[in-house]
């Protein structure tokens, strides 16, 4: 895989769980690779209280779209304010996401598909045909499929579709 240049990107920060959540996020998404990692040094571990020789900064690419993570300690914690959207083209590609984010740790299963992994990053794991479901011109089904939206943690298309009829 060849790399590329990527304008924006999500940056992690990690206590020191950066190298292990890659690790885990590598083992979930295909067409995933580490970039480039980069490891404390005696400087920068005696400027950052970090190990000397532990990761620093590890750049990743989860099936095409790039991010970092660094272990920066416990100064700052990971939460729901900002999450990575996962646009699953059908429903096993979303159960595929979801049994494997939520794996090893307190996950924390939130409403309309959204997730905490047990390393403290948000996630959306969303159908690409919601949108659809949401948006369909009979405003009554629209709504239909709102509704049944709004009740589910993990997202199911079928009880979606179910529910406009």
């Amino acid at each position: 895989m060849a790399d590329r240049f990527q304008r924006i990107s999500p940056f992690l920060w990690f206590n020191d769980q950066a190298e292990e959540a890659t690790n885990f996020y590598l083992s979930i998404f295909p067409n995933s690779r580490v970039v480039e990692e980069f490891r404390y040094d005696a400087e920068s571990s005696r400027a950052a209280g970090r190990p000397e020789g532990s990761v620093m900064v590890i750049d990743i690419e989860l099936d095409g779209s790039r991010l970092s993570a660094l272990n920066g300690g416990p100064h700052f914690t990971l939460n729901e304010a900002v999450s990575l959207v996962i646009n699953c083209k059908d429903q096993a590609e979303v159960d595929h996401y979801w049994d494997h984010l939520t794996q090893g740790g307190p996950p924390q299963a939130q409403q309309c598909g959204w997730l905490k992994d047990r390393y403290g990053v948000s996630w959306q794991v969303v159908p690409i045909e919601m949108n659809a479901l949401l948006k369909d011109p009979d405003p009554v089904k629209a709504h239909k499929a709102m509704a049944a939206m709004l009740k589910m943690k993990k997202l199911d298309l079928d009880a979606m579709r179910a529910a406009m009829q």
